[in-house]
């Protein structure tokens, strides 16, 4: 017989480790386990080893509300945003509810038995009343790669940045990296220092936005506040500064789009430049903004380490990438940083009574269940603002969710889209309706 818990959690990354921390918060007693594919904790952080790579927000609102950060970056590398997520796992006595090397290939929901049963990678099966997918949006096994024209013939070095090689040595090279998106805005001036010389080449421009490496009101507030107090201001100086400028950018775009040229001209000092590389045809915030911390990527085009090349890829060919322009970009190493291959729930196969379930064809009730799915949810961050602000929403809700059941004796809660609820009962005892607002079912407190 398999296993069976309360609740299962997929992924022990950001997410992961903190919807386990508000469960056991929230729920004290409820047997539950983590199931991580990968042999570490950490997600996303732990994957991801490029050179450079970090937060591109802020830490008091990419980290744990419970559990404030207390680095002196503001804008942390990816070791200590991992190192962050480790010690909280241990902090909270989660770290021996995870299983490593435990990849999910199947979920089944059984609708006579009411919970799910999940089969793992290695054949085993473990079975819960409620499943929550922490996975994130994106594929872990491989990253987003187009198909270059002539890419075979190229004579140097290809790596994409999800998988960078350990023993991979650009001192003294010539590196193009393909892409103007968070990925190469931190690549960039991160090689800079010690190639030859770094080439950003992008189809077209990305706004850029810069930051200081520490936040002097953090600083100020820690001073004079006990470290919890002095979290709750600066997390929330924070929001509202990152949505205060959102909300001039969709309101006044030429506005927005003015202060982020005329700091790009004060860094780079010459107005051609920025006109022809840093000035997107669309608005900002049509696009996640990229955060350049202490305004790296300026400097290091100004300091003639790096240049940005706006232009399009006709075709690789052995000493480089020849451009539509029929300029040739000579390179020995070519890193393509054009993104992130998205898949749902970890590529979790769903499946309700043995039938599959297409969850692009699924009504996303707020944003972490989906209609005529029971007893399953799933954490998606925010894209305009930190990622933890909205997990952590999510797992609260999650708990709230678990709590209202339990109170009221449910065994199963299922969101209805309004076509589904029509002529629809109200739920038996041991069953519960989550709904939208307009239907007749009771409210989720």
């Amino acid at each position: 017989m398999a296993e069976h818990f309360d609740v299962l959690i997929i992924g022990a990354g950001l997410s992961g480790i903190g919807a386990a921390w508000r469960l056991q918060q929230a729920r004290p007693g409820t047997r539950y386990a983590i199931l991580e594919a990968r042999d570490a904790i950490g997600g996303t952080w732990d994957l991801f080893r490029y050179p450079g790579v970090r937060s591109d927000s802020d830490m008091f609102t990419l980290g744990y509300p419970f559990r404030p950060w207390r680095g002196d970056k503001s804008l942390a590398s990816g070791e200590q945003i991992r190192r962050y997520i480790v010690e909280t796992a241990e902090e909270g006595g989660i770290t021996p509810h995870i299983r490593f090397g435990a990849r999910v290939a199947g979920a089944d929901w059984s609708s006579a038995r009411r919970r799910w049963n999940l089969t793992l990678a290695d054949g085993s099966a473990l079975s819960c009343d409620f499943l929550y997918a922490c996975t994130g949006y994106y594929d872990y096994a491989k990253g987003y790669q187009p198909d270059f024209p002539g890419v075979g013939t190229f004579a140097g070095q290809l790596v994409h940045p999800q998988f960078w090689p350990d023993d991979l040595s650009y001192a003294g090279k010539r590196v193009v990296v393909i892409g103007s998106g968070a990925t190469a805005v931190t690549l960039v001036p991160a090689l800079a220092p010690s190639a030859a010389h770094v080439t950003m080449l992008q189809r077209s421009p990305t706004y850029m936005t810069v930051l200081p490496q520490r936040d002097p009101i953090a600083d100020a507030a820690r001073r004079v506040l006990p470290p919890a107090a002095a979290s709750r201001v600066v997390r929330a100086k924070n929001v509202l500064m990152s949505q205060g400028f959102y909300q001039l950018a969709r309101r006044r775009p030429q506005t927005a789009r003015k202060l982020l040229r005329t700091v790009a001209v004060r860094r780079l000092g010459d107005e051609e430049y920025v006109d022809r590389h840093f000035n997107p045809v669309y608005d900002p915030w049509d696009q996640r903004l990229c955060v350049l911390p202490e305004g790296d990527l300026y400097e290091a085009v100004k300091s003639g380490r790096a240049s940005v090349v706006t232009d399009r890829i006709a075709s690789f060919v052995p000493e480089g990438i020849r451009l539509a322009s029929g300029e040739v970009l000579e390179a020995d190493i070519v890193v393509s940083a054009t993104g992130l291959s998205l898949i749902p729930c970890g590529g979790v196969e769903v499946s309700l009574d043995g039938e599959p379930v297409d969850i692009g064809s699924r009504t996303a009730y707020r944003g972490l269940m989906l209609d005529g799915v029971p007893n399953l949810a799933y954490c998606i961050g925010y894209t305009n603002a930190s990622w933890t602000l909205r997990a952590d929403l999510s797992s609260r809700y999650v708990c709230r969710l678990l709590a209202y059941m339990a109170r009221h004796g449910y065994a199963v809660a299922t969101p209805k889209t309004a076509r589904a609820r029509s002529g629809m009962l109200r739920p038996r005892a041991r069953s519960a309706v989550v709904s939208s607002r307009r239907a007749s079912a009771a409210p989720i407190q």
